[in-house]
């Protein structure tokens, strides 16, 4: 039996250990913590498909995990204020149901994404680099010069969102709901990579001349990834900001954007569970060694240059050896 799959059993495993035996322990802050590695791990994932599977170097993909915050923090102070967030020409209330909040996340998450792959994929290399980060910056920007919704400050959401027989304010069951989500999506990015999409994906990224040459059209194809891989961390970002009930305009920095893309890279680029190791290898080493250090950053740097030059398959391709990834 091949060590990957048994190395990405073995992740979850944990990953749903340490919640457990918080739990058990009455420790809400560890709950907190694996929750906040599940979410971004989701991130992860997302960008994984356009960078893992499209080899698309996305600089930009905080704006979807902001857009996907603020679709959260939009309608939920809408509903807690008790005012609709539109009257003419329909009514648009707020609401604070998970489901329609992330119904609406993915949506406009996927819209952006449509849009600016649309743009951005007309070029290649550090010019799409270079779009996709000056998009994301531009809605940093807009969201600090918008007062209406806290502008540079942000904007606080007192209690969770609602999910139907669920108390969404107990952290292990709030942690249980964004598990789901991610072994979910997993599940589906797993069906994606072996699909004939994923494969004619994987191959346009490894050499489009001959995709183009048996009639598949690369441009669409990419943007039809580019769009999924921004729902879903629109996704993340929803559930990033019912996590901390607080949405602010560094959820599109690209600082954000920068960590998405380490959590990718330390797990394993083009590996289904790298983003969710990359995570949990992020969230340990902030708080292990944040607590040493506050330049704890410079270790993280370290790290993930040993990465780029000795293990270019990141963390599980270090633990799985010379092993095709998305099995």
């Amino acid at each position: 039996m091949r060590r990957e799959p048994l190395i990405n059993a073995a992740i979850l495993a944990v990953l749903l250990a340490v919640p457990l035996w918080a739990w058990w322990t009455d420790e809400p802050f560890t709950i907190t913590l694996a929750t906040r590695v599940v979410i971004l791990a989701l991130a992860g994932v997302g960008l994984n498909l356009a960078l893992g599977l499209g080899g698309m170097v996305s600089f930009g993909h905080a704006m979807f995990f902001g857009i996907g915050g603020y679709a959260m923090g939009i309608l939920a102070s809408q509903a807690q204020d008790y005012e609709p967030l539109m009257e003419w020409p329909i009514l648009i209330e707020g609401t604070k149901s998970m489901p329609v909040i992330w119904l609406t996340a993915i949506v406009f998450s996927a819209l952006g994404a449509l849009a600016v792959g649309a743009l951005s994929l007309r070029t290649t290399g550090v010019y799409f680099i270079m779009i996709t980060l000056a998009f994301g910056q531009m809605f940093y920007y807009f969201a600090i010069s918008w007062p209406a919704y806290g502008g540079e400050d942000g904007l606080s959401i007192y209690v969770r969102n609602e999910f139907p027989g669920l108390n969404t304010l107990d952290p292990i069951q709030f942690f249980a709901l964004c598990f789901a989500i991610l072994l979910a999506v997993l599940f589906f990015m797993s069906r994606l990579a072996k699909s004939a999409f994923g494969l004619a994906l994987v191959a346009a990224r490894q050499n489009q001349e001959r995709v183009q040459t048996v009639g598949i059209g690369v441009y669409r194809l990419r943007l039809a990834a580019f769009t999924i891989s921004g729902a879903i961390t629109g996704l993340a970002g929803a559930l990033f900001a019912d996590l901390n009930r607080f949405v602010s305009p560094t959820m599109f920095s690209w600082q954000t954007s920068g960590e998405i893309m380490v959590f990718v890279i330390l797990g394993g680029v083009g590996r289904l569970y790298g983003p969710v190791a990359g995570a949990a290898l992020f969230i340990v080493l902030e708080n292990v060694l944040g607590g040493l250090s506050e330049y704890w950053h410079i270790y993280l740097g370290a790290l993930l240059l040993g990465v780029v030059l000795f293990a270019r398959g990141g963390l599980i391709g270090l633990l799985a050896g010379r092993e095709v990834a998305h099995d």
